[in-house]
């Protein structure tokens, strides 16, 4: 779509400051992307669900977009500036001269923003949990919303304007209709927690639009950009609704592991394991509304396809089950919880729950942060592992797969997490993993940035213990175990 005719001289202008003749352009911006400055200018357009046809819109909605996003990249978000009806120059914002405005940005290079990333495979481990660190850290800045309509009834409305919005893209009828039925009965599954969610302050103001294309990496970090400024009810939303967007573009871009990394991730950092419940509804509705816009672009239709087969299969129910990873330090629990974790359960994978990382969220600590060896009372260690099986325990209630990895060494926290399954109704899979104490000393040596703070003392003075008779299957970790627990839990590997 192009600018405008009224805003011709306006974006003369932008295109004469940045050196740039084209601009990137969306339904709703042009963008020029120059050497030194980034301009952007809003399209005077209405296309029903946004109105930028008044100069004070457009002037209002580039003010609210510098005051949303300039908190997390202060330095990326520079200025609102006014343009004069001559359009010669740059104004003051609020110069009565002003008719027209343009939003100033530090230019970023076209390789640093995620999905670019992502597609040249860059999304290490590291750059993953980096992201999830970042995802929590924006929502600790989301401001908490009025109370408001029944979240159930606004998420009905989100689900038929969609459905809508995805026929008169062009997606199959027929397709649309089966998805919005299979996503109305979620709904209606979900009323209670979605209900729940709101009464405990999750609806909040948040990005609304965050997906790996509004991601960038600034001074190596991954951080969020152009949150949705138009429409306050479109960004007031659960809090694990707006995360959805991001797992849901990760798993298309990147794969259900990373997505599944996330996931995990973010919940180590914020504790809010409920989540997992609306995590279908939300994924596949997320993985629509992508599906319709990109559907709307010239050579959008083959990715949009895939984003709607991506919707309809997150729906499919996915029965929830238990799989515990327990043994001594060094024995690679975590390794294989997160191996599991994407391979078990509905998308983007199981619930992995580290008694490393609880411990330290108890601590206000992040999960690499290190706790002195007096914090580690027997009543600190009963903490933790109540609040793994309280967290097990609500997401398998809420059909979600869980990997509880913790030592296990006592025989009664073993038969305490039995008990969760049991308590649940859903199947039991216990994996004790096992390894020669010289390959364990050596790889917590070797072990770096991890949330475990063992040392080769706690693990020596764990191995003189004995836990009892152990039922669980036992498993040699001296090398990989991923095939032996994959058919302890006959989970067929992707």
């Amino acid at each position: 779509m192009a600018v405008p005719a009224e805003q011709a001289p306006a974006a003369a202008l932008l295109a004469r400051l940045t050196g740039v003749e084209r601009p990137v352009e969306t339904h709703i911006s042009a963008v020029y992307v120059g050497a030194e400055r980034v301009l952007k200018l809003k399209k005077a357009v209405d296309l029903g669900f946004l109105d930028f046809t008044t100069p004070e819109a457009r002037r209002r909605f580039a003010l609210r977009e510098m005051a949303l996003n300039a908190p997390a990249a202060p330095a990326l978000y520079r200025a609102v500036h006014g343009i004069p009806a001559a359009a010669d120059r740059l104004l003051a914002e609020d110069d009565p001269a002003a008719v027209e405005w343009a939003l100033e940005m530090a230019p970023v290079p076209p390789g640093d923003f995620l999905d670019a990333v992502a597609a040249r495979g860059g999304l290490d481990e590291a750059m993953l949990d980096a992201l999830g660190d970042a995802a929590v850290a924006l929502q600790a800045t989301y401001a908490p919303a009025a109370p408001g309509p029944d979240p159930v009834g606004r998420f009905a409305a989100v689900l038929r304007g969609n459905a809508r919005a995805a026929v008169a893209a062009g997606l199959e009828p027929g397709r649309v209709v089966a998805w919005r039925r299979g996503a109305g009965d979620w709904l209606r599954r979900l009323a209670p927690v979605l209900r729940a969610r709101a009464a405990a302050g999750r609806i909040r103001r948040c990005h609304g639009d965050l997906h790996l294309g509004n991601l960038l990496l600034w001074h190596g970090r991954p951080t969020p950009f152009d949150a949705l400024e138009f429409d306050e009810a479109l960004a007031t939303i659960d809090t694990g609704y707006d995360l959805a967007f991001l797992l849901a573009d990760l798993e298309r871009r990147a794969g259900r592991a990373a997505a599944c990394r996330v996931l995990n991730r973010a919940v180590a950092l914020g504790g809010d394991a409920g989540l997992v419940a609306a995590l279908p509804l939300w994924l596949s509705t997320r993985a629509l509304i992508r599906a319709h816009c990109l559907a709307r672009l010239p050579d959008g239709m083959a990715e949009a396809l895939g984003l709607l087969a991506q919707a309809e299969a997150a729906l499919v129910p996915q029965p929830p089950r238990l799989v515990a990873v327990g043994g001594l330090q060094g024995a690679g629990k975590s390794r294989l919880g997160r191996a599991l974790a994407p391979l078990i359960g509905p998308a983007p994978g199981a619930l992995h729950l580290r008694t490393d990382e609880i411990r330290k969220r108890l601590a206000g600590l992040a999960p690499e942060g290190r706790l002195p060896p007096e914090a580690y009372t027997p009543e600190a260690g009963e903490a933790v592992y109540a609040a793994l099986r309280d967290e097990a325990l609500a997401a398998l209630r809420g059909g979600h797969a869980v990997i509880a990895d913790a030592a296990f060494q006592e025989p009664a926290r073993r038969a305490a997490l039995e008990a969760v399954a049991r308590e649940a109704g859903v199947p039991f899979t216990g994996l004790w993993l096992e390894a020669p104490l010289p390959v364990l000393r050596a790889r917590l040596e070797a072990r770096r940035g991890d949330a475990s703070d063992a040392t080769v003392a706690v693990l020596e003075a764990a191995a003189s213990r004995s836990p009892g008779a152990v039922g669980w299957h036992r498993l040699d970790a001296s090398g990989d175990p991923l095939a032996a627990a994959l058919a302890a839990t006959q989970v067929q590997s992707c």
